[in-house]
């Protein structure tokens, strides 16, 4: 992910999850440990569509909705997979043999996130520092890939076993199979009534 994507995450994080409004600009680049020039560069698209309105001392999120559909767009979960296999095992089997640093995504995170599926799943992804654990408990296999590892940020622990709801609804907005759409409009109801 780009340094901008960890800004939108840590925004959507506060809004969605903790109901943080407000915050300052400084306190964003300490936090994320991103530079000034760097936050200010990514809030900039959400001012011009007023998703954020600037005050003198600080900055707040008035439309939550516009940042997630925002970051969604410009999201390359492609780019981000630094290992895939196909593992021979059912989707209980793998999730419960993932290394203890893994952080669920995808259909599995919404699964132990809100214990519900939209629909059934055939693929596991997440989170995890290097594929080298991976490749050891899920040897590469050259068939149809059911396990996806995507290069985890050192900024992602904060966030738990599970990826946040604001990084669940861009992962699932960004990935090909066809019951994703199904997850995504079960979180997007969840996402409108935290909204609301």
């Amino acid at each position: 992910m780009r340094k901008v994507e960890f800004i939108y995450r840590e925004l959507l994080f506060q809004a969605l999850e903790k109901k943080a409004l407000s915050f300052t600009q400084s306190d964003l680049s300490s936090r994320l440990d991103i530079s000034l020039t760097n936050v200010n560069h990514a809030l900039q698209p959400l001012r011009r569509m007023n998703a954020i309105k600037i005050n003198p001392r600080n900055f707040s999120i008035v439309n939550a909705r516009k940042i997630l559909f925002y970051w969604a767009s410009i999201r390359n979960l492609q780019k981000d997979i630094i290992y895939s296999t196909r593992a021979e095992l059912p989707i209980r089997e793998i999730e419960k043999n993932m290394p203890d640093d893994a952080v669920f995504t995808a259909y599995s995170a919404y699964k132990f996130k809100f214990r519900d599926a939209p629909a059934d799943y055939s693929e596991v992804y997440v989170y995890a520092p290097g594929p080298e654990e991976m490749k050891r408990r899920f040897p590469p296999l050259n068939k149809n890939p059911n396990l996806f590892v995507l290069e985890k940020d050192a900024l992602m622990e904060k966030y738990g076993k599970t990826a946040g709801i604001a990084q669940l609804f861009v992962d699932l907005w960004n990935l090909h199979e066809w019951y994703a759409k199904d997850f995504l409009k079960s979180l997007e109801e969840r996402i409108n009534a935290l909204l609301e």
